[in-house]
């Protein structure tokens, strides 16, 4: 299963990347949205699955259980590429209303407005 999990976090930052390297603000943005779901995906699966014992004391139960942490972790992660996000979408937006182009050229003062 990790192998499975390892070559579709693969495909998606490959996605993310070709979107990161756009000249669109919206296509950058959306692969850094991407790119942080491939990153959150890779700590889960990184955490794996545990077996023996259950870390809490005072049970008898044995098996299978997940590690707490990269749960709490990647919840945290989660909040933060949403705020991240949402930054970035007013910053493009406020390009938009001043260069009436989303193109990334025009941002550094190239006249040429590549599609």
């Amino acid at each position: 299963m990790e192998l499975l999990m390892s070559i579709l976090i693969g495909l998606i930052f490959a996605a993310a990347v070709y979107l990161i390297l756009s000249k669109s603000l919206l296509r950058i943005i959306i692969g850094t949205a991407v790119l942080s779901h491939g990153v959150n995906l890779l700590v889960l699966t990184m955490g794996g699955l545990k077996k023996g014992r259950v870390p809490i004391l005072g049970t008898e139960g044995t098996g299978v259980y997940n590690d707490p942490l990269p749960q709490a972790l990647i919840l945290t992660a989660i909040v933060i590429s949403f705020g991240v996000t949402a930054f970035f979408l007013v910053l493009a937006y406020r390009a938009y209303q001043e260069l009436d182009s989303e193109s990334v050229s025009k941002t550094r003062g190239h006249e040429a407005d590549d599609e």
